[in-house]
């Protein structure tokens, strides 16, 4: 299967899955100029607020194309840094929210593993449009199994690596997130291992993406909810100012 990425395909998805907010954006700014000519109010206040509306809706593609389009993410480089011994791999799960960019780029990487594919999206909890809209254009890797996000049918302690590439935030409750990581820690062999890749909510992704960081959840929320879920390490590693990788283990 053919994973080459086209030309600024991270930046064409965040169009693409976000469009509401940039038809709005752009709408505001379209009644924001009529005001200003129809009332005259000071051209220092609307050329600050014109700023402030560009900012908002150019920079999170900027970062994108940086992270996603430029920064080597997608080709797995990274994961030289969470410590991994490729022939000790045996069975591998990735797992998303419906929206899959990396299953096959998994499987090139450990060509010898058995790789399963679940899909945690369940339309009455993760109701974000973007997500809705993601799942219509996904690649959808063979075999790939829908899950509860507290269940998954597969033995006690039966899997190496369990990959979360971008997935998990979709997750909004902070219950459910402690649930479905108790459930990966079931599964996690005793030297097992989460990989899980995330944006923050922190400085650099406030910079980013403003009040869209917000989507996001802070490094103390995941480190509270892997430790409830049962794990005892909790490691992380940048990979760009924006992206954190946590390395954890039961």
């Amino acid at each position: 299967m053919e994973t080459t990425r086209r030309p600024f395909q991270g930046v064409l998805n965040i169009l693409s899955f976000n469009r509401h907010f940039y038809i709005i954006g752009i709408g505001i700014l379209a009644l924001i100029t009529v005001s200003h000519k129809l009332f005259e109010w000071s051209d220092l206040l609307y050329w600050i607020i014109i700023a402030a509306f560009l900012y908002g809706l150019i920079m999170p593609l900027i970062v994108s194309a940086y992270v996603y389009d430029f920064s080597g993410y997608y080709d797995f480089q990274w994961l030289k840094d969470c410590s991994i011994v490729e022939s000790k791999v045996k069975k591998i799960l990735n797992i998303n929210a419906g929206f899959d960019e990396t299953s096959y780029i998994i499987k090139d990487n450990f060509p010898k593993a058995d790789l399963k594919v679940f899909d945690f999206y369940d339309a009455q909890r993760h109701t974000e449009p973007a997500i809705v809209r993601a799942r219509k254009v996904s690649i959808v890797y063979p075999d790939t199994q829908q899950m509860q996000s507290n269940s998954m049918p597969l033995p006690d302690q039966s899997v190496d690596l369990i990959f979360l590439l971008s997935a998990v935030h979709e997750i909004r409750s902070n219950e459910e997130k402690v649930l479905f990581l108790k459930e990966c820690h079931r599964l996690c062999k005793p030297d097992g291992k989460i990989i899980m890749v995330e944006h923050l909510q922190d400085f650099p992704n406030f910079l980013a993406f403003s009040v869209g960081f917000t989507h996001f959840f802070s490094k103390a929320v995941w480190k509270n909810a892997f430790s409830h879920a049962g794990f005892a390490s909790f490691k992380e590693v940048k990979f760009t100012p924006f992206m954190s990788i946590f390395i954890c283990t039961p």
